[in-house]
C-alpha cells in the first residue's frame, strides 16, 4: 500500500516509517513545501497521512488511487470534505494522540508570556541579562491566583485544568453544556470573557467559531488579560488582536496558530514585544508522533483487510 506522509520527518521518525515496509506499507515522506515531490507521488498515492497543508479538491482529484485520508491530529478544517465525499473516500482523525503535547505547550505559552521569556532569553544571550531596565519588572507576572478561562472542554483542557488548579489558578470554562466531572466553573462565553485574566482557546474551527474572538470579545476581557491560542488561528480576528496589544488593552498573547500559515513574518503582530509565537507545533512531540503513527498504520491495515476504520469522521 502506497502512503504519503505529507510532512517533514527527522531521522528517527523517518527510520520508524521506513520500518513499516516490512508490513507492505510503503510510506513516502514528502515535506509540505516540496510541491514537485508531491506531484510525483500523488498519482500512485493510496493513502495520505495529512497534517497541516490544505488538502484541496484539485489535489484529491489528481489522486485517482486515493482510498483513505488519514488526518495526523484532530482538526479536519484543512481537508476538502465535500471533494472526499464525492469520491467516497473516508476521512479519519486521531483524537487524543496529541492532547498531552498541546496541553503542555499551552501551559508553556501562558508562562512564557507572563514572564516575558523570549526577551529575557535574548537579553541574557546578548550579555545584557544583568543590566535589564528595572522598568521591565512591571511586565513579570505569576500564573498562580489568576482566573484562566478555557473556551472548550475537550481532551486538552481536561489535561490542562488540573495543572492550572494545582498552580493556584481559578479555572472557569465554557462549552455547550456543563461537564459534571470538569475542574472549574462553567460560565457562558460572555461571562467567562469578563473574568478571564488568561483566555485559552480549545475549540475546532467551524463556520460557527470562525472569528469568535473579535473586537467585542477582546473588549470584554479584564485589563491586562492574556490570550493564548493553540487551537486554530481562524478563531481570532488577528487585526483586532494586534490593535488590542498595541493599545495595551491586552497585556500579552501566546500564539501557536494563525489565520494564514505559513505566516508572513513582516506582519505588525510579530513586532510586538508582548507576543510569544511558535509555528503551529504545539501538537508535535516524539510521543505524539509515536502514538499517531501507530493508529494511522493500524487504519491502513484495516483498509487493506476491509475492516472498520478507527475514528472515521466522514
Amino acid at each position: 500500500m502506497k502512503i504519503v506522509f505529507h510532512y517533514a520527518a527527522g531521522p528517527r521518525l523517518a527510520a520508524k516509517l521506513a520500518a513499516f515496509g516490512a508490513e507492505a506499507l510503503d510510506i513516502a515522506i514528502c515535506a509540505e513545501a516540496d510541491e514537485a515531490r508531491f506531484a510525483g507521488l500523488i498519482g500512485e498515492m493510496e493513502v495520505i497521512w495529512h497534517v497541516l497543508k490544505p488538502l484541496t479538491a484539485p489535489m484529491i482529484e489528481a489522486a485517482p488511487k486515493l482510498r483513505l485520508i488519514q488526518k495526523i491530529g484532530v482538526g479536519i478544517n484543512t481537508i476538502d470534505l465535500d471533494a472526499a465525499a464525492a469520491r467516497g473516500i473516508p476521512v479519519c482523525n486521531l483524537p487524543g494522540t496529541n492532547s498531552q503535547a498541546v496541553a503542555e505547550m499551552t501551559l508553556l505559552l501562558m508562562l512564557a508570556t507572563l514572564r516575558r521569556l523570549p526577551a529575557l532569553d535574548h537579553a541574557t544571550r546578548s550579555g545584557a541579562g544583568w543590566s535589564i531596565d528595572p522598568a521591565e519588572q512591571d511586565n513579570w507576572h505569576e500564573l498562580g491566583s489568576r482566573t484562566v478561562g478555557l473556551v472548550g472542554y475537550g481532551a486538552v483542557p481536561r489535561r490542562l485544568a488540573p495543572a492550572l488548579a494545582a498552580l493556584g489558578c481559578r479555572v472557569v470554562y465554557t462549552c455547550r453544556t456543563p461537564k459534571p466531572d470538569a475542574i472549574g466553573e462553567w460560565l457562558p462565553l460572555n461571562a467567562l470573557l469578563e473574568v478571564a485574566d488568561i483566555l485559552s482557546l480549545h475549540v475546532p474551527l467551524t463556520p460557527e467559531t470562525a472569528g469568535l474572538i473579535g473586537r467585542e470579545a477582546l473588549a470584554r476581557l479584564p485589563p491586562n488579560a492574556v490570550l493564548v491560542n493553540t487551537a486554530r488561528g481562524g478563531l481570532v480576528d488577528q487585526t483586532a488582536l494586534t490593535d488590542a496589544l498595541e493599545a495595551n488593552q491586552l497585556a500579552a498573547a501566546g500564539l501557536d496558530v494563525f489565520a494564514e500559515e505559513p505566516v508572513d513574518h513582516t506582519q505588525p503582530l510579530f513586532r510586538l514585544p508582548n507576543v510569544v509565537v511558535t509555528p503551529h507545533i504545539a501538537w508535535a512531540s516524539t510521543a505524539t508522533f509515536a502514538r499517531s503513527i501507530a493508529v494511522a498504520a493500524e487504519n491502513c491495515r484495516r483498509l487493506a483487510n476491509g475492516q472498520e476504520l478507527l475514528h472515521r469522521v466522514r
